[in-house]
C-alpha cells in the first residue's frame, strides 16, 4: 500500500516522495496525516489560492493535522 506524503503544517505544502522536510518552512513540522488536494498553477489569478493565501503555484493539503 503506498505511504501518503508528507504535508507541512505551515504552508500546507505537499512534499515529494522520499522528502520529510519543507524547503520554504524548514521548521515546521511535516505531517502525513492531511486530507484535502488543490494543485496552484498561477495563485494571482486563483481565488482558492488567495482565499487560502497561497503565494506559490505547487500541490497543497488543505487541513493537516500534526499530532
Amino acid at each position: 500500500m503506498p505511504k501518503n506524503p508528507f504535508a507541512c503544517s505551515e504552508c500546507h505544502l505537499i512534499l515529494a516522495d522520499g522528502i520529510d522536510q519543507c524547503s520554504r518552512c524548514p521548521s515546521a513540522p511535516v505531517s502525513s496525516d492531511w486530507s484535502g488536494y488543490v494543485v496552484v498553477l498561477d495563485p494571482k489569478r486563483s481565488e482558492i489560492a488567495t482565499k487560502l493565501n497561497i503565494p506559490l503555484p505547487g500541490n497543497y493539503a488543505l487541513k493537516v493535522s500534526i499530532r
